[in-house]
């Protein structure tokens, strides 16, 4: 077994349930600024979390989630993600997440002043995240 100093606590909560909770040694997401990786004794800080694959690194295995947006809060020995989604692979439907990128895709083109271009993309990446999780 890996040496105890070595993991924090981490939370994942989205607002219908505890998505996640347990001990990690290592935890990678993307932010608004980019993609980050987690240690303990991470300096302090909150960021905006985009959709992205977040992969958590316990003891003995790696679990990873489909997270769509939040924010998350960095301490030294814990980090809290505060996700508007969080999904497990086996969670995701492939063929409503290849409908939705196909959808997003189709506005994003199309464009027009009817479109919501910010929500048509938030989408497509929200797709794209759910598909990148399930092809691993």
């Amino acid at each position: 077994m890996a040496e105890e100093g070595k993991f924090f606590d981490c939370t994942i909560i989205s607002p219908d349930r505890i998505f996640y909770e347990g001990k990690v040694e290592f935890l990678e997401m993307t932010s608004s600024e980019g993609e980050m990786g987690i240690y303990k004794a991470h300096v302090p800080t909150t960021c905006m979390i985009v959709p992205c694959v977040v992969n958590l690194y316990e003891a003995e295995e790696k679990k990873e989630a489909a997270i769509h947006a939040g924010f998350a809060e960095i301490l030294q020995d814990k980090v809290t993600i505060m996700a508007e989604i969080a999904e497990w692979p086996e969670e995701i439907d492939e063929n409503r997440a290849r409908e939705a990128k196909v959808r997003a895709e189709r506005r994003l083109k199309e464009g027009g002043s009817e479109t919501n271009m910010p929500r048509a993309e938030l989408a497509l990446k929200r797709s794209l995240a759910r598909l990148q999780l399930i092809k691993k």
